[in-house]
């Protein structure tokens, strides 16, 4: 195949010469290496480019097949080439083509959902779980506008993701067809702000190589959603001659080394600074660098803070290391109630790609001007994009604090690190270990009130579940979003906590349904709360369809709580008179065990802390048995605003003149 190499300022023109005589098979391996070097490159990055040609060399014959199909199946047959095992989807008639050439197909298998919304998020944390490229399709214009809130969260989280559609083409005869897009627009117009490209396809020989193009953008690192909108004329066509080739023909290795004078350079600031922050996102998890981090950490003796804990998926870091904070350790209701010794920090590594120097940090960690900053991810575009920083280091995440460790090792001794390490740490632990403290005993006062304080629920849940789940949240106001959390255990090779990344309501259970989905062997449980729910409660449907068990608590306070905080803290007309305008849920109820029983999901209502127990054992034991389960638990409101259950009162039936 032909190979495109990149341009670059200097030796463009050499390389392309070299790759031409490596291909030709005039040149060696090692010659290929020395001569490149000789026009200007590393030998790490001629290493690269050589990795790269080597990649993309037709050495299996049935990577590259030329087929003579509909575009229906030439769209099924690439699929399948790209290494899709679930199909996401919301089915609809625009995509006739698709589904008809999917009949009977082996190797895929379709998993459905009641509303795209849903299925976005099933297709987000199914990614995240496994790492692989998830596949959606939804239905047409409308489908492509509904599922917009979960792609914006897939797009802040970087999932991978693969997004198709049917298309009804507006520029053959009439600009205004059903389920079409608006006159001048094409459908993949509405999608560009949440994804990373998008393309209209409206040849059916062009339906592979769209979909090659999108696998291969939506996995390359910082990874997000890529959609492509195809005609219903192109899925009809053909047979038509294309050729579909393996996706491994495609993916180039993105695991590049940093610069050794750079990491040089954080590793003496390191050492030498009295006291560094290390700053970790969800790319050190997603890298596989947890295990090094906490090496580096242990070394030297480095404060560790997890700024996205709350809101997103943690980093898997260990939260219950002596020297980790996720941000709500020190702070909250009482900000005076334990120093934090965080604030003084003197040099700030932040690793990944959104991280403390791209803006996604809390207001403790960006009043440091002062200090000594470098960042380390392969998102340049987002590095130094709102804040400044001294260093800038691209690389993979694991190979720089892999590099890190052997530069540090290389630049003290064993003697003078453990004194740099005792010295921080015996200044860092007393104060997060007083503080964790302080939290224990504030939730233990919070038990045995009625309602039940969500406290006390977090815990009795923490101690019921496996010590590996998932915990799948959409929970803002409770949960291990707050104070608790820092006393539960996750991170490491134990539990691992899943947050949507963008904050936008709908994604808890679609986002169970794909964790479990993605590593069925492990425990699925999903806090989510009440307002949440009624988002996204048509997924219950496809937990028991496809018999996915996941344990599913809601949280039940009668209340939009998270933007009733925000309400009150405004200190407005809402704060003095308690009437929170939207705000109540009840009058009347939802009955949660109702609605999950209409589409095939048993559960039961819990309103005391002994119910609590019983039904967490229940739950559990059916969810082992194969069947999802559903646990609605009545609790308190919290925080400001607490306990109003004012609404504007209407009756339309009040209203009228005429009784019809």
């Amino acid at each position: 195949m032909r190979l495109s190499i990149p341009r670059y300022p200097k030796g463009a023109s050499a390389m392309r010469e070299l790759v031409a005589d490596l291909l030709g098979h005039g040149l060696s391996r090692r010659g290929f290496i020395k001569s490149m070097t000789a026009i200007g490159f590393t030998a790490q990055a001629a290493s690269a480019v050589l990795a790269n040609v080597e990649a993309a060399q037709p050495d299996d014959p049935e990577a590259y097949r030329t087929v003579t199909a509909t575009g229906g199946e030439l769209w099924v047959d690439q699929l399948q080439a790209s290494g899709v095992e679930y199909v996401f989807t919301n089915p609809g008639s625009a995509e006739t083509g698709f589904f008809d050439a999917m009949t009977d197909r082996p190797g895929l298998q379709l998993i459905m959902g009641l509303h795209e919304g849903p299925v976005i998020a099933m297709a987000d944390v199914y990614h995240r779980v496994t790492g692989k490229t998830a596949f959606v399709n939804v239905h047409a214009m409308p489908g492509t506008a509904q599922m917009g809130g979960q792609l914006y969260n897939a797009q802040k989280a970087r999932s991978a993701i693969v997004v198709t559609a049917g298309f009804s083409d507006n520029t053959i005869f009439s600009d205004t067809p059903g389920l079409g897009p608006a006159p001048g627009y094409g459908q993949a117009d509405v999608t560009r702000p949440v994804t990373k490209l998008a393309w209209d396809v409206r040849q059916p020989e062009s339906i592979p190589l769209a979909l090659r193009r999108a696998f291969k953008v939506a996995s390359a690192p910082p990874g997000g959603p890529v959609y492509v909108a195809i005609t219903t004329g192109a899925q009809r066509s053909g047979p038509v001659t294309a050729q579909l080739v393996d996706q491994t023909r495609f993916d180039v290795p993105m695991r590049p080394r940093p610069d050794a004078d750079r990491i040089e350079q954080v590793a003496r600031r390191l050492i030498e600074g009295r006291q560094p922050l290390l700053v970790v996102d969800p790319d050190l998890h997603k890298s596989g660098a947890v295990e090094s981090a906490v090496e580096l950490v242990d070394l030297l003796g480095l404060a560790v803070l997890d700024p996205r804990a709350a809101a997103s998926t943690n980093s898997g870091f260990p939260n219950q290391h002596p020297l980790y904070w996720d941000g709500k350790v020190f702070g909250g209701a009482n900000p005076s109630r334990t120093a934090n010794p965080y604030e003084a920090y003197d040099v700030l590594l932040g690793i990944g790609t959104e991280n403390i120097a791209s803006g996604r940090s809390p207001e403790q960690v960006t009043r440091a001007a002062h200090a000594w900053k470098a960042v380390v991810g392969v998102d340049v575009e987002t590095m130094g994009r709102t804040a400044p920083f001294e260093l800038g280091v691209v690389a993979d995440p694991k190979a720089a604090v892999e590099d890190l460790l052997d530069a540090v090792k290389s630049l003290a001794t064993e003697q003078r690190l453990a004194t740099i390490r005792k010295d921080r740490v015996d200044r860092i632990a007393p104060a997060v270990a007083a503080a964790r403290t302080e939290v224990e005993h504030e939730v233990q006062e919070a038990f045995g009130k009625q309602p039940m304080h969500p406290d006390e629920l977090g815990m009795a849940i923490g101690r019921a579940i496996e010590r590996d789940a998932y915990i799948v949240n959409e929970n803002m106001s409770h949960d291990f979003s707050l104070r608790h959390g820092v006393i539960q255990r996750y991170g490491g090779d134990g539990r691992m906590r899943i947050g949507s990344g963008g904050g936008s309501l709908g994604w808890g259970v679609g986002a169970a349904i794909g964790a479990k989905i993605g590593d069925p062997n492990r425990q699925v449980v999903l806090n989510i709360g009440d307002g949440s729910v009624m988002y996204s409660a048509s997924g219950f449907w496809t937990m028991a369809r496809y018999e996915i068990p996941v344990l599913t608590i809601v949280w039940n306070n009668h209340n939009y709580q998270t933007v009733r905080h925000g309400f009150a803290a405004f200190g407005g007309k809402m704060a003095d008179t308690g009437h929170y305008a939207g705000m109540h849920l009840g009058d009347p109820d939802i009955d949660f065990v109702g609605l999950a029983k209409s589409q095939g999901v048993e559960g039961v209502k819990v309103t005391t802390a002994s119910e609590l127990a019983d039904a967490l054992t229940r739950g559990t034991a059916a969810t082992r048995a194969g069947s999802p389960y559903l646990i609605d638990v009545a609790i308190s409101q919290i925080g400001g605003g607490a306990g109003s259950d004012w609404y504007q009162t209407f009756s339309v039936a009040k209203a009228r003149t005429r009784l019809v």
